[in-house]
């Protein structure tokens, strides 16, 4: 079985979010590792787990409601936290109900971040 290694994945189709947040982490003496997407993401998974996915959900492809679900199949527990531009209550209930511990509306605020990644990292242990 694989265990969580010290590092936080970010999968997100957009550079520039994906660069805010691994310094907004960084800031936090958190580490990070970016993805530009789920494939890119699942193609490192046998190197190891993260602690927590920041994920977010409208991306080409595949996007994060797939990625979870994906994972799910494949029995794999990764606490992830879903982010979108694009909120309503049904794509909230689908999130959750998928299994993701939070859900995040764009521009996120650091606060709320860390506060997300805080539960995600608790509810692994």
């Amino acid at each position: 079985m694989r265990h969580p290694s010290e590092w936080i994945a970010i999968v997100d189709d957009d550079p520039s979010v994906r660069k805010a947040l691994e310094r907004s982490l960084r800031r936090r003496a958190l580490a990070a590792k970016t993805y530009g997407s789920a494939e890119e993401f699942l193609a490192v998974l046998p190197e190891g787990l993260p602690q927590c996915l920041v994920l977010d959900l409208q991306m080409p492809d595949m996007t994060g409601l797939e990625l979870l679900a994906h994972l799910k199949r494949s029995s794999i527990r990764i606490p992830t936290i879903i982010m979108t531009a694009h909120e309503d209550a049904g794509t909230r209930e689908r999130c959750q109900s998928a299994g993701a511990v939070a859900f995040l509306s764009k521009p996120l605020q650091n606060a709320t971040l860390f506060a997300a990644i805080d539960t995600a990292i608790g509810a692994a242990k």
